[in-house]
């Protein structure tokens, strides 16, 4: 779809077709359809954006724990499922497989959100760093890294829906 479509788009419309980029938090598109019309690809991200940076806390919280821990199948999306396939996640050893399980469960009992990763790009071993050295970022730090990859996230789901 194009720019101009998404612009003529009804709020029932927008969030349907839009508001999945923000993984299970439709919200997010609900509050950025009054910043149309976007005059491009980046103004639609930064309007999104800008609904999840003036969010409550709490509301940020939950739109980090919507998302899955990466390398599980469960309550995934079809989009994360795509991305963490692009990335090798269902292709991990039995070794890395049980890696990834135990710094995914060490990360989620230190912070009390998923480990989030912007996997588009990256490798398995990639992610596997990623995790093992974040897990020793302070609460606040991760919090606000956490943010910045749905950032990422969304604007690679969005690059892949709007031409």
């Amino acid at each position: 779809m194009t720019i101009a479509e998404v612009n003529a788009m009804s709020q029932a419309e927008f969030i349907e077709r839009v508001g999945w980029v923000f993984e299970h938090s439709p919200w997010v598109a609900e509050r950025a359809w009054i910043r149309r019309p976007f005059a491009d690809l980046a103004g639609l991200h930064a309007a999104m954006w800008e609904q999840v940076s003036a969010a409550t806390r709490e509301q940020q919280l939950s739109l980090l724990r919507a998302h899955p821990d990466l390398g599980t199948r469960a309550r995934m999306s079809d989009a994360s499922s795509g991305e963490q396939a692009g990335a090798g996640l269902d292709r991990l050893t039995p070794e890395e497989f049980e890696r990834l399980q135990t710094a995914n469960a060490t990360y989620r009992k230190t912070f009390d959100f998923p480990f989030l990763f912007a996997v588009k790009g990256s490798t398995k071993f990639d992610i596997l760093e990623a995790i093992e050295r974040r897990v020793h970022s302070s609460w606040e730090a991760e919090f606000q890294t956490a943010l910045d990859q749905v950032f990422r996230i969304a604007g690679f789901r969005l690059q892949d829906l709007v031409q």
